[in-house]
């Protein structure tokens, strides 16, 4: 395409699909030259865009099956593949940690799931929320959307609402399949209807900051389309100021990308070595370059180095 933002999405788009047919080799190298930090216990590599952690239905390539290949590549033929300790979406990006052996990997599994690792994303959201800076506190769960393509998506399951007779908040029947759902927010820019908002999840429930933004705040993340309408699935309407500075028609919005990106992780002392260690890198092009276009200012990721809380970045 002649216009530069449809060539870019075409090109992430492109990039996404050559990852799930490459050979798995050709896939493991392109892990290892993201790689941010990697000691005895731990790798920490920079997850693409598009790249699925699990496989799936109609999934050819994922990370989990080319990490015997890319332990080989860091260790030799010898090496015991590596271990998932966490999982991000496949269309989010950033910081990702592999385990060297199954013990460190049970001992991060279980520092993930009660909550003792520091998680930071950065987003792109469509508005302003208000306030500035909160915490969501609401309970989520699956449910499935009837409409002429039946679907499942994630959903609040407030614990209150406002009765209509006298507008009081009124406490409701607890959903005994939702789980607890908390998020801290801080807008860090705003300009031309949207927001890029630095977000800790307290939690860690499927979708989570998806659906908080969306239906939590009002301030769907951009290019969430899953989220963009409950009752449909269908391209995420952006306001026109919005589209012209990204250079988009409305037409040609189905294209653009999820604007989610893993910026820092935080393991407590003791997780991996005997210090605290955070783990920084920079969001991929297209992130940035749309923070650019919607004249939203970046703000400063410390360059990669090494001291008593070892933080290591990537660009």
């Amino acid at each position: 395409p002649k216009n530069p933002v449809l060539r870019r999405v075409q090109e992430l788009a492109q990039l996404s699909k050559q990852l799930q047919r490459v050979h798995p080799n050709v896939l493991a190298k392109a892990l290892k030259r993201g790689i941010l930090y990697q000691n005895e216990e731990i790798v920490v590599i920079n997850k693409p865009y598009g790249l699925p952690v699990h496989g799936g239905p109609g999934v050819q390539n994922c990370i989990s099956n080319v990490l015997s290949i890319l332990a080989k590549m860091l260790d030799g033929m010898k090496a015991e593949p590596l271990h998932l300790c966490h999982r991000l979406d496949k269309e989010t990006t950033g910081v990702m940690v592999l385990a060297r052996d199954e013990d460190t990997a049970h001992r991060l599994q279980s520092l993930f799931k009660v909550c003792q690792v520091e998680k930071c994303y950065w987003a792109i959201s469509v508005g302003l929320p208000v306030p500035s800076e909160g915490l969501v506190d609401i309970p989520i769960v699956e449910k499935k959307v009837q409409s002429h393509q039946s679907h499942y998506k994630m959903t609040l399951a407030p614990n209150y609402r406002v009765s209509p007779e006298d507008g009081k908040m009124v406490k409701v029947r607890q959903n005994r399949d939702a789980d607890s759902a908390v998020t801290r927010y801080r807008v860090l820019a705003s300009s031309a209807s949207c927001s890029l908002l630095e977000l800790k999840p307290i939690t860690g429930v499927k979708h989570q900051l998806r659906v908080h933004l969306a239906y939590g705040l009002g301030c769907p993340i951009l290019g969430d389309h899953k989220y963009a309408h409950w009752s449909k699935l269908a391209p995420q309407k952006l306001p026109e100021n919005t589209l012209k500075r990204l250079g988009l028609e409305q037409a040609k919005v189905r294209h653009l990308p999820l604007h989610l990106h893993a910026s820092r992780l935080t393991l407590p002392a003791g997780a991996s070595g005997g210090q605290q260690l955070q783990l920084d890198c920079r969001p991929p092009h297209f992130f940035t370059n749309s923070l650019q276009r919607l004249k939203l200012e970046i703000p400063d990721v410390p360059k990669k180095k090494a001291h008593p809380l070892v933080t290591v970045s990537a660009c």
